[in-house]
C-alpha cells in the first residue's frame, strides 16, 4: 500500500474515466494532468473489452432459452384452458340454466336440491374466473416467431 506521500511524488493524469500516472505518448493526448489536492487511487478491475465478452453464438443462447420457455408456458397455459373450458362446458350442462335435474335423494330434501344448485352455480363462477386467468395470462406471453 501506498503513503499518501509516495502516491503524490509522481504526476497523475486523467485519461476519460480512468487515472494513470504511467501515460504513454499516445494516451498524453487525451489525457489531462490531475493537479491540487490530493488524489486518491484505488486499484479495480479492468472493464472486460470487446475480444472477450460474449460472442454472437453465446449471446444467442439466453435468448433462444427464454424463447423455448415462452413456448413451452404457452402450450401448458392452453392445454389448461382447453381443460378449463370443457370443464366450463360439463357444469354449464349439468346447471340447466339454473335448473338442474332432481336426484333420487333430493326430491324428498329439497334443501338438498338447493345447495347443490348454489354449489355448481359458485363452481361456474370460479371456473369462470379461472378461464379469465389463463386468457390473460397468455395473453402476456410473447407471440411465437
Amino acid at each position: 500500500m501506498l503513503h499518501p506521500a509516495a502516491a503524490q511524488e509522481s504526476a497523475i493524469y486523467r485519461c476519460g474515466n480512468e487515472y494513470t500516472n504511467t501515460a504513454t505518448a499516445e494516451q498524453m493526448k487525451n489525457c489531462k494532468l490531475v493537479s491540487g489536492g490530493n488524489v486518491t487511487i484505488m486499484q479495480s478491475a479492468k472493464p472486460a473489452t470487446k475480444a472477450s465478452g460474449p460472442t454472437r453464438s453465446t449471446a444467442a443462447a439466453p435468448i433462444a432459452a427464454q424463447r423455448q420457455r415462452d413456448s413451452d408456458a404457452r402450450a401448458i397455459l392452453e392445454s389448461e384452458l382447453r381443460k378449463t373450458q370443457a370443464r366450463l362446458d360439463e357444469l354449464n350442462r349439468e346447471y340447466n340454466n339454473g335448473e338442474p335435474e332432481k336426484r333420487g335423494d333430493e326430491a324428498r330434501n329439497f334443501q338438498k336440491y338447493l345447495d347443490r344448485v348454489a354449489e355448481l352455480k359458485a363452481s361456474i363462477a370460479r371456473t369462470q374466473s379461472d378461464i379469465d386467468g389463463l386468457t390473460r395470462e397468455i395473453s402476456r406471453l410473447p407471440v411465437n416467431n
